[in-house]
């Protein structure tokens, strides 16, 4: 297995899938020019990339982020850390009969923020309080997902475009979920469906990858009903077979770094007795083509 040594970590990959850990970096310093570029590139090559132990702050996690772009802020505001809304509060943890967080978030395969004109970049995520059973993350490679399509289905999707819209399961959810607050009119307005193309070439690498998920897309645009709903299926269930997959662990004080041009995302789920808290920053990216 190679390592790639920067000036102050190791990018290792993990054995058996895309995605690599960082060791030996401390984000609580400040990240030197040359290494910050070397490792923008491995985050282009192995997409979803694992920081162990980072003990920063709220301040020191959107600091790093910004690095990256702009920063997005999640349109449910009553999960916004405090006095930092740029960091959504990922958790199950209800305190005071209040949850603190958002505590449902991944239920269903996605990308963060598809369903917005620029959906983001990539997406940290910092452990902050981890159950000792369960909490694992689920990553789904799509440019993998792209090539390991049939020849002919390839043909078939690569100049359509979907609709992506952040309500799409989100009535669905309440009904089952006390993590999903009705939302307010300026909420919803924030969250108007966006149309992007099923199959998106990301603009650092050229890659292509598929760019639907079951959380948010919602139709196929300029397909009858029932050929959209097909399509969809198949795409769904291929784009997120076992063989594409990198399954995250969480060890304490983890942050995971990955690129939502390039992967999906699901939550494993843990016992709901059990608590667990995480801190999320989303990097804006640019309008898919």
């Amino acid at each position: 297995m190679s390592i790639e040594t920067l000036a102050r970590l190791d990018i290792r990959p993990l054995p058996g899938s895309f995605a690599a850990e960082v060791v030996g970096l401390d984000l609580s310093q400040p990240l030197a020019d040359d290494d910050f570029r070397r490792f923008h590139r491995a985050h282009l090559d192995h997409h979803v990339l694992v920081f162990r132990d980072q003990r920063i702050t709220p301040e020191q996690q959107i600091a790093f982020s910004r690095r990256f772009g702009e920063l997005q802020i999640h349109v449910l505001h009553q999960f916004h850390l405090k006095g930092h809304p740029e960091i959504l509060i990922v958790s199950n943890i209800v305190e005071n009969g209040q949850p603190v967080g958002l505590g449902d978030a991944g239920h269903f395969w996605h990308s963060d923020l598809s369903y917005v004109e620029k959906p983001s970049l990539g997406s940290m995520l910092l452990a902050q309080e981890l159950p000792s059973v369960g909490g694992d993350t689920l990553f789904a490679n799509q440019h993998a997902a792209w090539e390991a399509l049939p020849p002919a289905l390839q043909a078939r999707v690569l100049h359509l475009k979907a609709e992506h819209s952040y309500l799409a399961k989100y009535e669905a959810l309440r009904e089952r979920s006390p993590w999903r607050p009705k939302l307010s009119d300026e909420q919803v307005a924030r969250v108007l469906p966006s149309v992007h193309p099923v199959v998106r070439q990301h603009p650092e690498t050229g890659r292509l990858g598929l760019f639907v998920s079951e959380h948010f897309t919602t139709r196929i645009v300029d397909l009858p009903e029932d050929e959209s709903r097909a399509l969809l299926a198949e795409l769904f269930d291929h784009s997120t077979r076992p063989g594409l997959q990198y399954r995250h662990p969480w060890q304490p004080h983890d942050m995971v770094f990955w690129d939502n041009r390039s992967v999906t995302h699901l939550a494993a789920g843990c016992p709901p007795e059990l608590r667990r808290r995480l801190h999320r920053t989303t990097i804006e990216g640019d309008k898919p083509f």
